[in-house]
């Protein structure tokens, strides 16, 4: 908050009287336009981050362990929609090599789909031309 009070108070014009007081109380014009064009951008951004949000859920990514033996489908977001287990690996009897071979499946089926999220990410903050944007995923 103490950053955003600091950014509007040096929106203000710097003309002073000669008393100190500010001749007027209104941000100067380029100022709240930048400021106007920030906000559109903004919205554009947020626009296109749901439109993404929409298409990742919409994707598939797969992770597999033990050369295939167990693999794991999951969107974009990450969320595991299928795993499919060799069938040898349910008769072998072997439970904790089976919980392991899952765990490693579905890790890196998520780890799959954060790198597609961040991939598209970084595609659409790039493309809106915002000077400075660095968004923490990227």
């Amino acid at each position: 908050m103490r950053l955003w009070m600091h950014w509007i108070s040096n929106c203000w014009s710097r003309e002073r009287s000669a008393n100190g007081l500010p001749l007027t109380h209104f941000p100067s014009p380029h100022l709240m336009m930048d400021f106007m064009k920030m906000m559109q951008q903004a919205q554009q951004m947020q626009g296109k981050l749901a439109e993404l949000q929409d298409e990742l859920a919409k994707r598939t990514v797969s992770g597999s362990a033990g050369g295939g033996m167990v693999t794991v489908e999951a969107d974009g977001k990450g969320t595991v929609k299928r795993i499919k287990i060799d069938p040898t690996l349910v008769t072998g009897g072997d439970i904790e090599l089976l919980e392991d071979l899952v765990t490693v499946a579905v890790g890196d089926a998520q780890q799959r789909a954060a790198a597609l999220a961040q991939e598209e990410m970084a595609r659409l903050a790039g493309g809106l031309g915002i000077p400075g944007l660095k968004l923490p995923f990227m």
